[in-house]
């Protein structure tokens, strides 16, 4: 089943909350504690929280306690600070379980990444961000210190202007229009790189992504509709930018990365209920 695309970016104002008598105002506010951490922070205090959320910090400080008292949250008494506990590992994993597409695309990933000694991920869209669901390294990669789990700007990315090229045109708009919302000072160089990443993908099937995401690391991205396009994946490969420069990327890698979701989209099609 296709799940809603027009979810919330942030927490509703005063005034929206009133119009959905259904919403939960404090529940929301406890999952965007939760959201605040990322890979490889560790742990984080009230203050940090309050600041990633943007919530006042007496009210950070009662979904923390509440949070701790679930589980959900760990408290380290010595930093006085808190770490995600075991419970919200369990609703991730039960998450990714359910995500068929990567038992199907794991060994075609694992054989490019081998081939091109890259990174390949599979994201799916995470408001603003994609959102790595699956990662696999070739045997002579260079780490780039990005996990599954890691989230990705859509508008600093390869992967997120080819998920929004792929995206049905009134998806696209509306999160075009919402980057826009959030910087407007940037929003003409993003909308000047996506209107190249378009071009690319027209003629090739894949977009170029020079420094774009971290300034050393190089890639390219293309995009999987599942047949009921209910659901859009973005697929990328990256690496150091001394390990794979822009000729190999284009003559390459670029194509490969093509060639390989097409055969996990032939998989699918033999498998439909794995997607």
């Amino acid at each position: 089943m296709a799940k809603a695309f027009k979810t919330l970016l942030a927490l509703p104002g005063p005034d929206e909350e009133k119009t959905d008598r259904q919403f939960i105002t404090a529940l929301a506010r406890g999952l965007e504690v939760l959201r605040a951490f990322e890979p490889g922070d560790g742990v984080l205090g009230n203050l940090e929280i309050a600041e990633r959320t943007r919530l006042p910090k007496p009210t950070i400080a009662r979904i923390t306690h509440t949070l701790t008292t679930l589980g959900y949250l760990e408290y380290n008494r010595r930093l006085e600070k808190y770490a995600l506990g075991t419970p919200t590992l369990s609703l991730g994993y039960a998450c990714l379980s359910n995500v068929g597409l990567r038992r199907v695309a794991r060994p075609h990933m694992q054989e490019l990444a081998d081939h091109a000694n890259v990174s390949v991920a599979l994201a799916s869209r995470d408001r603003l961000n994609l959102t790595y669901l699956e990662l696999v390294h070739g045997s002579a990669t260079v780490s780039l210190r990005l996990d599954v789990g890691t989230r990705v700007p859509i508008q600093h990315s390869a992967i997120g202007m080819a998920y929004l090229h792929a995206l049905p045109q009134t998806e696209r708009d509306f999160l075009v229009d919402a980057i826009r919302k959030r910087d407007e000072k940037e929003f003409p160089k993003f909308r000047k790189r996506l209107g190249i990443a378009f071009k690319e993908i027209d003629n090739t099937g894949f977009c170029v992504g020079l420094g774009l995401y971290e300034r050393t690391v190089n890639g390219v991205a293309t995009a999987l509709k599942t047949r009921d396009g209910g659901q859009v994946y973005g697929f990328n490969c990256s690496g150091p930018a001394f390990q794979i420069g822009e000729e190999a990327l284009r003559a390459d890698v670029g194509p490969r990365l093509v060639a390989t979701v097409r055969n996990i989209e032939a998989d699918l099609l033999r498998h439909p209920f794995m997607a």
